[in-house]
């Protein structure tokens, strides 16, 4: 009898975190809060709303529901860093951030706004990235979904984002003007990093990404955060970076952390603030996961509200 008990409460562990993983944890959304120190002294503070990773699915109402009610959170600019679809279902991903759109902000788009996510083995994770690079021909609207973001289609003029995909914005939030740079996915090789062959080292090493000293706040947004991307955009002197992509490692193991980041950064950084030369970076564990692997465990889907204070 007691090698029975031992044997059904072998069996009951992994049952149960499977049922949590696959059932409960993917509901527990979550806002987490950090407070960061880079606004020029006597700036008005500011609301920072990052959404990242949403992958919505057409079954997912919950999902949709709890990001739709993010306006309450009353955010004074917006920063979404992309794969937002895991469907050719742009209207409603649209509708999700309907609200969200009249509140300044910037977006850069990931690879699952290009390409529908596709069956691979979980276990090719933990030995390196996951690869997309073959595809080419993009099979989701995403010309919609760029259209859709800058409200292209709305009369409006002070609505929608900016589009930053190798691009750059200028926002004046609360009297403070944060000066955005955008690159495009590096996991799919859409980053146009340009050196400046003739510079040396600093914000003059690059053409692209680079910031205009004059700005009260240098921001660098990227999908997937690797190294190549934290490098130039350090090295072009930006205050804050941030990212998504890595899904917090999505099943993270207790008191260990992520096994895997799906990118070149080592696991440790798979999520939230940490500093990376003189810049700090923010990686949000973001909303979803692949239909194809719809668990999260110990990695709550989260999105990261950011107050931006003063420095010293």
């Amino acid at each position: 009898m007691k090698k029975r008990a031992l044997f059904a409460g072998a069996l009951a562990v992994p049952a149960a975190a499977g049922i949590w993983g696959a059932v409960i944890e993917p509901h527990l959304f979550t806002v987490r809060r950090h407070t960061l120190p880079i606004l020029p002294a006597g700036a008005k503070s500011i609301r920072m709303l990052h959404v990242s990773d949403l992958h919505l699915a057409p079954w997912q109402k919950h999902r949709a529901a709890w990001v739709k009610a993010l306006t309450r959170l009353e955010p004074d600019v917006v920063v979404n860093t992309g794969d937002n679809l895991s469907a050719d279902i742009v209207p409603a991903v649209l509708d999700v951030f309907d609200g969200l759109l009249d509140v300044p902000g910037v977006f850069v788009l990931g690879s699952n706004d290009f390409f529908s996510p596709t069956a691979k083995n979980p276990a090719k994770y933990l030995r390196s990235p996951s690869e997309v690079k073959h595809r080419t021909q993009p099979d989701l609207d995403v010309k919609a979904l760029i259209r859709g973001f800058e409200a292209r289609d709305t009369p409006a003029v002070t609505r929608g984002w900016h589009f930053l995909d190798n691009a750059e914005a200028s926002l004046t939030i609360r009297g403070t003007r944060i000066d955005f740079c955008g690159l495009g996915d590096s996991h799919i090789d859409r980053d146009r990093i340009q050196l400046n062959q003739g510079q040396g080292s600093g914000p003059n090493a690059y053409d692209y990404p680079r910031f205009d000293p004059a700005s009260g706040v240098k921001v660098g947004v990227t999908h997937a955060p690797y190294s190549r991307t934290l490098e130039a955009f350090t090295s072009a002197g930006a205050d804050l970076i941030m990212t998504g992509h890595t899904h917090g490692g999505q099943i993270r193991v207790p008191f260990w952390g992520a096994p895997v980041t799906n990118c070149d950064l080592d696991r440790t950084r798979a999520r939230g603030v940490f500093r990376y030369r003189k810049s700090l970076v923010e990686i949000s564990a973001g909303l979803g996961f692949s239909p194809f692997s719809p668990v999260r465990f110990a990695c709550r889907p989260e999105v990261s509200l950011l107050t931006l204070v003063p420095r010293g």
